[in-house]
């Protein structure tokens, strides 16, 4: 099999996107961890709970939303569960799975937090863009994504980090 090399072109735009992503994952997690004294992982668990019905959902279908293992998850949900931040509940509808709640003093930290993270956000990506390029960052990831999630239009089961059962972090979901 011949090596496809990145073109000039390709070679800048991935070495661009791999600093600008590096420098931008920087600049949420200190302000997070300023502000908070929690990491970027830590804060997007409680956003997306604060926006499903009941600040409630299923391990899974959390560490689906956030790209992750679920073991990864485990250890996040874990330690935001020893702050009192959210707890755990056994699912209703299936014995083996588990549920994530936020807690009322998550909701609180989160809604304290929030108005400087999206501050630091704007002020690293979308007030450097024009309208145009908003629409094309979500028009290339929104592709990406896809072409990563599908196999001939279906889901690749293992390859998906949410479905792998194992991970460099300890614990299972």
């Amino acid at each position: 099999m011949t090596t496809r090399w990145l073109t000039p072109e390709e070679q800048r735009a991935w070495r661009a996107y791999v600093a600008g992503y590096s420098l931008l994952e920087d600049a949420i997690d200190r302000q997070l961890q300023q502000e908070a004294g929690m990491p970027h992982l830590y804060y997007s668990i409680l956003a997306n709970l604060s926006e499903t019905p009941e600040r409630r959902l299923r391990m899974t279908d959390l560490a689906e939303r956030l790209k992750i293992t679920r073991s990864r998850l485990t250890y996040a949900v874990s330690r935001l569960e020893k702050d009192g931040l959210l707890r755990r509940e056994e699912c209703r509808w299936d014995k083996r799975g588990s549920v994530a709640v936020l807690t009322d003093k998550g909701m609180t930290v989160l809604e304290g937090v929030a108005p400087g993270h999206v501050g630091t956000v704007r002020a690293a990506l979308f007030d450097r863009l024009t309208p145009e390029q908003v629409g094309q960052l979500e028009e290339i990831f929104t592709q990406v994504a896809r072409g990563l999630q599908e196999n001939d239009g279906e889901a690749a089961p293992e390859d998906l980090p949410w479905r792998r059962r194992s991970s460099p972090c300890s614990g299972t979901s």
